[in-house]
């Protein structure tokens, strides 16, 4: 029996992932701030027969301290962790602030993925073939990373916040791969199309029906996470990989520059107080 965790298991995707692992007998550990949400997966888990296999862990993953408490958890309750699978984000049209000072687009879409990434390194490590699977927009030409503003507060834009938390999970993949190269993580970008996902977010009227019009358009969720639990279940060879669905993009694109991704890393450790 395999361990999932799944970072945004209530909701979309995450959830149809859980709830896919949970119907092929493996134990899965859902990280998730919305109690109601957790509780309901919990339910849909029993229905199945398969509450034993089933956690879920409340926490507002926005939070550094958050994480890190999660991270503790598992480390203490499982011991070994399969698959380590980051699919939370949430759009905000206006700029937010975490209690710990942090933009909280941020906060979530990267940060997290940053900690619970590495915090989790050497539970990974000690399963058979271990996969971090982090579900964002690897090699988007949109957006860039704001190196003198992470937090976006000279000029917020709820897209443009979108798009550098994607420019740097990027970052972040090449990074995780550049210092576990003697592993046997492996670390998986992927971007799963357009999806009729739930797309959680504060919107303004005009991005709200733009995103009910990628709902109307968008596959069901049981197919977008199709060529994510293929990978999950065969991971690639490379220490590090990225796909538009089940395509591969080759490593070559800007957006997995080795010097910008060594630039990032040392500046969210300084962010994070090492």
């Amino acid at each position: 029996m395999r361990t999932m965790v799944i970072q945004g298991g209530t909701d979309g995707m995450g959830r149809a992932l859980a709830l896919a692992y949970l119907r092929r007998g493996e134990r899965v550990v859902i990280l998730g701030r919305d109690v109601k949400k957790g509780k309901a997966l919990l339910d849909s888990a029993r229905e199945m027969g398969a509450d034993d296999r089933a956690f879920f862990l409340k926490a507002d993953l926005a939070l550094v301290a958050e994480n890190r408490r999660v991270i503790e958890h598992i480390r203490e309750n499982f011991p070994v962790v399969d698959a380590l699978v980051l699919c939370a984000r949430h759009y905000s049209s206006v700029r937010r602030q975490t209690s710990e000072g942090f933009e909280r687009t941020f906060a979530l879409f990267y940060l997290s993925r940053f900690l619970l990434s590495h915090g989790l390194a050497g539970e990974l490590e000690k399963a058979e073939r271990p996969v971090v699977m982090n579900v964002a927009g690897p090699g988007t030409p949109m957006g860039r990373v704001h190196w003198d503003d992470f937090g976006l507060a000279r000029g917020y834009d709820g897209v443009e916040a979108l798009n550098q938390g994607g420019k740097a999970n990027d970052l972040l993949g090449v990074s995780f791969a550049e210092r576990h190269a003697t592993g046997r993580i492996r670390y998986v970008l992927i971007n799963p199309g357009s999806v009729s996902t739930s797309f959680s977010g504060d919107y303004d009227a005009e991005t709200a029906a733009h995103i009910e019009m990628m709902k109307k358009f968008g596959k069901p969720v049981e197919q977008g996470i199709v060529p994510i639990a293929a990978l999950i279940d065969a991971p690639p060879a490379a220490r590090l990989s990225a796909y538009a669905e089940s395509r591969p993009i080759g490593l070559g694109h800007p957006s997995f520059d080795p010097g910008d991704a060594a630039r990032l890393h040392e500046a969210t450790e300084t962010m994070l107080g090492r």
